[in-house]
């Protein structure tokens, strides 16, 4: 009574069975997921695929999560994108048709492709829908779970009247074993799946495969048509004895030694250093054959590949092979991410040294404050002084702190300057080695401009050759940043000598190079300069000692010499140096010396001329014109040569004048330092024109600013009067307050335009504050050059089509990675591996023309047909060969094999066996062929089933054998519309 009396007891449970379970959502969420895809409906056609469609055509899939609970699914659709078919109604007609997927598992057109999802190869399917557990899920293993999810896969498919297959993923991912249904109006078909570790040997051969397949079928009808089967036996050729690779190794001993010929350095090495090939695969096929016409059984088989009408072959390519290219480019690309300076690197090799050094240079400067008259100023210069240094450092250092052998750096270093054997023989040599090798020479459609890098035939080039080969087979970084330290000690001595670098194109900087290119065409530059400017003195000096002749009276019009003459040097100055590259101010101009009295003549000794003016630095009169305002003729001045800029310089410019601002006082300080050339010219101008006006420069230096017209005077005469443009005319011009502050000074009074003293330093310390990786870095785009050169060079001598259309690509890539300032390392690293992988292409076809005897065949025929096989294997994933085991190609390939078979039973090679047939009888005992690596089978029919009254629908099984996997993928059809 107490508990009928409890509140508590008057409440009862109550079970809602609407609501939906976990697994009615799951199947639910599957039927959606088919109805957003368009799956449903009657996808039925007679329309088969095309022979190698599967191979050939396009596969795409799509992918979504579904979850079973909290148990996550991707549920995919595979399928084959095809051109629509035109829609003739005949389908329409026909009564229950069936679905597509059970007329793919009677077509042949597409047995065994090379490349296709596994589903594909097994059933020949060309849609179909794959469930698959999640990333981190379990897999499912449970028979439970697995009858689950096909019941689940099931109902989702009669719901939603979709035809495609569907398939469920069970059993550990590894093993891809798959279970799925298709259903049609009144019939339905079975996907399963067996996977054992071992083949039984029952069923190691047709016959047992073929009672598994009638025994599963269960057919009752007393005559069962033929089984059709197609058999395809795969050979694994793994021995190369008898066909080596090709590939040379490199000589390391001579490699960049001192008997070795400077051409050696301009050469990459190229090729694989192991067996690019690891594998040929010969599949040998007999596509239609029928029951009872092939016998295969445990005692005797009539399956011999000799004999099989198709043959097709496919590559295994050795994974990541090692190439000599790709290893030199990726230990220089390593170099871009070091971090050690030259000082940090070569210090400790030199340590005992570095006091040495200092005290010989501390001697030497001592030396220069000494009141001594013994000692030659020659003898005190700066480039003696450090070439005494470094003679000093190399003889003290022991042999092995050495970071590059001596031979070795004095062999790069005749590479690198070809023309230092000769450079100290005599004043004249200097001149004539310097344009001995001139650059400029247009190569594979001037690459470098797309690379930003150099001509192949200039220095910067060949220092990138040899930093890398140095690099990679002498010492790594500590070589690269002894290499480097001398390269800028020989530049610093050419500066000092007035020797031109060799390798180098004249005039200035060329700014679609690469920087380092540009500073070296620059510093060469300075070197011009001086040399010119000391050659006149030297002339002036000889003609006449006391007195400085007029720049005007030159013969040589265009010459530097004439547009950079400067002060005459006094006669303590050494001699190979002018007195300006001891003497330079920003601030100083040359008729400002005070111990240049003596030598400056005084412009009224001009008139010995013959001229009533005192004109200087006339070059020659300018078409026959008079000055405005006077009767005299106007004369081209000699002007100074515009100051060379490298590219980082212009940009440092433009940011000094960007900084300026937009105020009118920081607008007129920028017009004023981009008009110190126009400044210059219009005093040169003036000294050459005594008595002219702003018109006349303007008729000179601008033709189109002087507006000439006809006009009537007033005596009615037509005369022509000109006057300024109009932008000339605007108040505030800058040319015309440049004319007003313009004094008359010759160009070889005035103040350099160009100081190449100073240029020429600044280019120096540059280069010797660049860390090894930043001269890596500077030369990158010469490397990348010069590999894409090594690839087409090795393409064009093997051919390779696929190689060349990726060169060109890797060109195109290769100029907008290097153009950058902020060069992005994870890409340059990619573009290195497309550069590898296109020699391991280049590598492997050389490999097969020597195994396929391409260059030994005879016939030209054969050799073309040989060539095109051998270009479609390295293209296409499966190459058929045409003609079979008949073929010059499957000859070839057949001697192959047997020779491989004859090495590996130590069996003795007959140098002289036929290849054209195959040897028969019980002589010869080792077999031509190993045993099959794997065997796949394919057996088909069309039955009724379950009773012999049903429809009559399409039967697969698919079979694979091979060592250690025996695998039965099997689909069979029942008619379910009484069942």
């Amino acid at each position: 009574m107490a508990a009928d009396s409890d509140p508590e007891s008057e409440v009862f449970e109550i079970t809602d069975f609407t609501t939906a379970s976990e697994w009615e959502r799951f199947v639910s969420r599957v039927e959606e997921v088919l109805n957003d895809w368009k799956l449903v409906g009657n996808s039925a056609g007679n329309v088969l695929p095309q022979k190698g469609a599967y191979t050939s055509g396009t596969w795409e899939e799509k992918s979504q999560d579904i979850s079973f609970a909290d148990f996550k699914f991707y549920i995919t659709h595979y399928f084959l994108k095809q051109e629509s078919e035109k829609d003739d109604g005949k389908d329409k007609l026909e009564e229950d048709p069936f679905p597509l997927a059970m007329q793919d598992l009677l077509c042949m057109n597409n047995d065994f492709p090379p490349r296709a999802h596994c589903l594909v190869r097994w059933y020949g399917v060309r849609e179909f829908v794959v469930i698959t557990p999640g990333a981190n899920c379990e897999a499912i293993i449970s028979e439970s779970k697995c009858n689950l999810l096909l019941s689940s896969i099931s109902i989702s498919l009669a719901n939603s009247g979709c035809q495609i297959p569907t398939f469920v993923q069970v059993q550990q991912k590894w093993r891809r074993i798959y279970a799925g249904e298709c259903q049609g109006p009144g019939v339905r078909t079975d996907f399963e799946m067996v996977h054992l570790r071992k083949v039984p040997s029952q069923y190691n051969h047709l016959s047992g495969l073929l009672d598994i397949f009638k025994s599963k079928i269960g057919c009752s009808i007393s005559s069962l048509p033929p089984v059709n089967i197609a058999i395809r036996f795969t050979y694994i050729l793994q021995d190369w004895q008898q066909h080596s690779w090709p590939q040379q190794p490199p000589d390391f001993d001579t490699l960049l030694g001192g008997e070795v010929g400077g051409v050696e350095f301009g050469k990459l090495p190229f090729g694989a250093c192991e067996e690019p090939i690891s594998e040929l695969h010969l599949a040998t096929t007999w596509p239609h054959l029928t029951e009872g016409i092939v016998v295969d059984n445990d005692v005797y088989s009539d399956l011999d590949p000799l004999q099989a009408p198709h043959w097709s072959v496919r590559l295994r390519t050795a994974e990541n092979p090692q190439c000599l290219l790709g290893d030199v480019l990726t230990e220089f690309f390593k170099l871009c991410c070091r971090k050690e300076s030259t000082e940090e690197v070569l210090g400790r090799g030199l340590a005992d040294d570095e006091g040495k050094e200092n005290n010989d240079i501390s001697a030497a400067l001592s030396k220069l404050t000494e009141p001594s008259t013994t000692v030659p100023i020659s003898k005190l210069s700066v480039s003696n002084m450090v070439h005494s240094a470094r003679k000093h450092i190399r003889r003290h250092r022991r042999i092995d702190e050495s970071p590059l052998n001596t031979d070795i750096l004095n062999s790069v270093l005749l590479y690198l300057f070809p023309d230092a054997a000769v450079e100290k023989s005599s004043e004249n040599g200097k001149g004539k080695t310097a344009q001995a090798n001139p650059c400029g020479k247009a190569e594979h459609d001037n690459l470098y401009l797309q690379l930003k890098s150099a001509p192949s035939d200039s220095l910067t080039y060949r220092l990138a050759l040899c930093v890398c080969l140095v690099n990679y087979y002498h010492g790594g970084l500590r070589a690269v940043a002894h290499l480097w330290q001398e390269f800028i000690l020989e530049l610093r001595y050419r500066w000092e000598n007035n020797y031109l670098i060799c390798g180098l194109s004249g005039g200035p900087p060329d700014l679609r190079c690469c920087l380092l290119h540009q500073k070296l065409q620059m510093l060469n530059c300075c070197i011009e300069r001086k040399r010119s400017r000391d050659e006149a003195r030297k002339v002036l000096e000889g003609s006449e000692k006391e007195r400085r002749v007029s720049s005007g009276s030159r013969s040589r019009p265009d010459s530097a010499t004439a547009r950079t003459l400067g002060s005459t040097s006094t006669k303590e100055a050494s001699p190979g140096k002018s007195w300006e590259s001891w003497s330079d101010s920003e601030d100083e101009f040359f008729e400002c010396f005070s111990d240049q009295g003596e030598v400056e003549a005084p412009p009224a000794d001009e008139q010995k001329d013959g001229s009533k003016t005192k004109a200087e630095g006339r070059l020659q009169p300018y078409n026959n014109m008079t000055l405005l305002k006077s009767p005299e003729l106007l004369y081209i001045p000699i002007t100074q040569e515009p100051a060379p800029m490298t590219e980082d310089l212009l940009e440092e410019q433009s940011e000094v004048l960007a900084k300026l601002g937009t105020s009118a006082e920081g607008s007129h300080l920028r017009a004023r330092m981009q008009s110190a050339c126009l400044l210059s010219d219009m005093e040169s101008f003036k000294a050459a024109n005594p008595g002219c006006v702003l018109e006349d420069f303007v008729r000179w230096y601008s033709p189109r600013d002087y507006v000439e017209e006809e006009v009537v005077d007033e005596k009615g005469h037509t005369v022509v009067e000109g006057k300024l443009s109009t932008r000339m005319m605007i108040p505030g011009n800058m040319w015309v307050e440049t004319w007003q502050t313009a004094r008359v000074v010759p160009a070889r009074r005035q103040k350099r335009l160009f100081d190449d003293t100073k240029e020429a330093e600044k280019v120096l310390h540059y280069l010797a504050v660049q860390k090894p990786a930043d001269v890596t870095r500077h030369l990158l785009p010469c490397i990348f050059h010069s590999a894409i050169l090594k690839l087409k060079e090795e393409e064009s001598v093997e051919d390779v089509p696929s190689v060349k259309k990726s060169l060109q690509q890797a060109t195109s890539q290769g100029s907008k990675l290097l153009h950058p300032t902020t060069q992005d390392y994870k890409k340059l690293e990619d573009f290195i591996n497309q550069l590898i992988a296109m020699e391991t292409v280049v590598t492997q076809a050389r490999s097969l023309k020597a195994k396929f005897a391409i260059t030994e065949s005879e016939n030209a025929e054969d050799a073309d047909e040989l060539k095109k096989f051998v270009t479609s294997l390295l293209e296409e994933p499966d190459v058929e060969v045409i003609g079979a085991g008949q073929s010059p190609t499957g000859r070839i390939i057949y001697r192959l094999f047997a020779k491989a078979q004859k090495a590996t039973l130590l069996a003795p090679l007959d140098e002289d066996m036929e290849v054209d047939r195959r040897p028969t009888g019980g002589s010869i005992k080792v077999p031509d062929f190993p045993s099959a690596a794997g065997r796949e089978i394919i057996l088909r029919t069309c039955v009724p089933r379950p009773a012999p009254y049903s429809k009559a629908l399409p039967q697969r099984l698919f079979c694979v054998l091979m060592k250690e996997e025996f695998r039965l993928a099997g689909a069979f059809s029942s008619d379910t519309s009484f069942f």
